[in-house]
């Protein structure tokens, strides 16, 4: 750390201390950078209540005008009324008009501050999506820009063309034609002084598409880990060894392939099957089909379903288990898997996007989404190994704990403000 706490403009329009997802990842690094910095936070109005209830007024509100927020609420209904809930790429070209003004407007108000010098370095964090300009970057020409982690762009395995028309992925090209066409794109991945990648993916994506150096990219993974998950022993929580507890954490939507993982288990010999019990926390729109799916291979006195709960009511279910198996086949950041290897579990995931980047050999599998046959029957091989071998699922747990302790949020905090040194330092 420096002497003289560095003065931070943190750009980030979705922050909540009490939502999931980015939003509260954004809130995380606001949080624990604010320790180490002297931070103005700037995100959207729409965070204000839940963000007045926190210790911070280091805070700006960036209120949209009555006409955007009336069309807000119009594409909400748009999207109810047509029940594409589920349809993400619409969705977020929805809501582009949305974030565009909150981006003019972050500029209007401080673009002087920017140019006056008021500020050691500027850092935008969301949307984490690699598709939106900052138009601020104007504004740095003396002030170090750092943009990210961004994260996105994974596409589907091409053996998952079922899976990947459950999610729309037919109208992924309106990626492109975003890229094209959005003012200021461009200008704010060539113009930022460094950007910093989520995923491995995500940061060839922008070195090709920008033909970025080396120098001006970095893999950084955007989510971490609250102290709190992290265990200092496996048996601190004693568990029920009559069976084995498998564990799904997550939203039910085809692409986590919660489905995948009934499957498995019903492909698995009767006494292993009579060993164990899968637990799924979450909800969504394929909780169901779900529930169908498992009364039809003849899991119903195996399958538990949770509905969505709480943050610190998940951390319990993580505690009480013993695999976690989540082959979600396009996951961008996966902090379930930070999570469960924080307490101790063997994960068995897909290795595709950032959760195939979390695990090593040493802490769990990674299976290729080849096919759904494949994964299915990887997934089916890797639990009846794990839960036949009592000494492996130890060793696992121990390395488990020891790889999330990387990723605690005041590490992530503290290596942020190191690349806030070296880039004023360059600058």
């Amino acid at each position: 750390m420096v002497d003289k706490k560095l003065k931070v403009l943190l750009i980030v329009n979705q922050c909540n201390p009490n939502g999931r997802s980015v939003p509260l990842v954004g809130f995380k690094f606001f949080e624990n950078i604010n320790k180490l910095a002297d931070v103005t936070l700037v995100t959207h109005e729409r965070y204000r209540n839940r963000l007045k209830k926190t210790e911070y007024s280091n805070i700006e509100y960036i209120k949209p005008s009555s006409f955007i927020n009336k069309y807000w609420l119009l594409s909400l209904k748009l999207i109810k009324i047509t029940k594409q809930q589920g349809n993400w790429p619409l969705r977020l070209t929805l809501d582009f008009p949305f974030y565009a003004q909150f981006n003019q407007r972050v500029y209007h108000e401080f673009a002087r501050q920017v140019i006056r010098g008021d500020y050691d370095i500027v850092h935008a964090i969301t949307p984490m999506m690699p598709r939106y300009p900052y138009k601020i970057v104007k504004a740095c020409q003396h002030t170090p820009f750092l943009l990210g982690p961004v994260n996105g762009g994974i596409p589907f395995p091409p053996g998952f063309r079922e899976k990947a028309k459950e999610e729309y992925a037919y109208l992924n090209f309106l990626r492109a034609v975003g890229r094209a066409l959005i003012p200021e794109y461009k200008e704010t991945y060539q113009k930022t002084d460094r950007i910093l990648a989520g995923s491995t993916y995500t940061l060839n994506l922008l070195k090709n598409l920008f033909k970025l150096p080396d120098s001006k990219i970095g893999l950084f993974y955007e989510n971490g880990i609250d102290k709190a998950f992290l265990i200092e022993a496996k048996n601190k929580f004693p568990k029920n060894r009559d069976k084995i507890n498998l564990l799904f954490v997550g939203r039910l939507v085809p692409y986590k392939c919660a489905d995948i993982v009934i499957e498995s288990i019903s492909k698995l010999r009767q006494s292993i099957q009579n060993n164990i019990v899968l637990t799924i926390v979450g909800d969504g729109s394929e909780k169901t089909k779900l529930e169908n799916l498992v009364q039809k291979v003849g899991l119903s006195e195996k399958v538990n379903f949770t509905g969505r709960i709480p943050q610190q009511e998940t951390l319990n279910y993580y505690r009480q288990a013993d695999i976690f198996c989540f082959p979600s086949i396009r996951e961008f950041g996966g902090a379930v898997v930070l999570e469960a290897m924080a307490c101790g579990l063997p994960c068995i995931v897909a290795n595709n996007g950032g959760i195939g980047e979390y695990v090593t050999e040493e802490t769990g599998f990674k299976i290729e989404p080849l096919s759904r046959e494949y994964l299915t029957q990887e997934l089916t091989d890797k639990i009846k190994i794990l839960v036949e071998d009592e000494q492996l699922r130890e060793d696992m747990s121990t390395k488990a704990v020891e790889r999330a302790r990387e990723f605690t949020w005041e590490n992530k905090a503290q290596k942020i403000v190191d690349i806030y040194q070296e880039m004023i330092e360059k600058k």
